[in-house]
């Protein structure tokens, strides 16, 4: 289809391994910035415990640690608590007002 974008295909430099991907143009600064965020974790994580702790718990650290990050983030960003406060809001107001939003809608 004419309308459709190609994937590109990009190698990524992932700690001490190169990985090809086949991505959408406009995702390749994510896919390259999430390298470098694996690569300096995993560095800063070995030079912490490299004498004490296995390659493969080090990687498993690194990866807990990112994805503890992003669950965070995504707990910081619901927005679904205010949309049903918002929600509720509405219904009261529209409630007092006596407009029922039905009517309201088929207005528009």
């Amino acid at each position: 289809m004419a309308g459709e974008k190609k994937k590109i295909h990009i190698r990524l430099h992932v700690y001490d391994t190169d990985i090809e991907v086949d991505i959408m143009p406009e995702n390749e600064p994510y896919c390259r910035r999430a390298a470098k965020l694996i690569t300096d974790e995993v560095n800063s994580l070995s030079e912490l415990y490299r004498t004490s702790r296995s390659e493969k718990e080090i990687l498993f650290m690194a990866m807990l640690d990112i994805a503890s990050c992003l669950e965070l983030e995504k707990a910081h960003n619901d927005t679904e608590p205010y949309n049903n406060i918002l929600t509720k809001i509405t219904s009261e107001i529209e409630g007092a007002l006596g407009v029922n939003s039905s009517a309201h809608d088929t207005d528009k």
